[in-house]
């Protein structure tokens, strides 16, 4: 699997107290079972709910095409809430 991503903006989620991580962390909840669903149809976006160390994270994406295929495109990213939490608990 393959990301791309702001690395400025990733910079600033890292040094987010509330936040915590960079995209080059939040990889690690996609080599792990994780939740999907569709966030927004314009632009085409999911939200996926998962584990990154020891915490549940959620992350927005995009499935986007190049030159070598599908790529992941990682626009932001959060500790999970309590109703994420849940979600990820009974789809899990």
């Amino acid at each position: 699997m393959r990301f791309t991503f702001d690395p400025r903006k990733s910079a600033r989620l890292r040094a987010n107290p509330r936040r915590g991580i960079g995209f080059e962390e939040a990889q690690e909840l996609f080599s792990r079972p994780y939740w999907l669903d569709r966030r927004s149809d314009v632009p085409e976006q999911y939200v996926a709910i998962g584990w990154v160390e020891s915490r549940l994270y959620s992350v927005i994406f995009e499935i986007r095409e190049d030159a070598e295929g599908e790529v992941l495109h990682l626009v932001t990213l959060w500790r999970s809430t309590r109703e994420e939490v849940r979600v990820y608990e009974e789809n899990s």
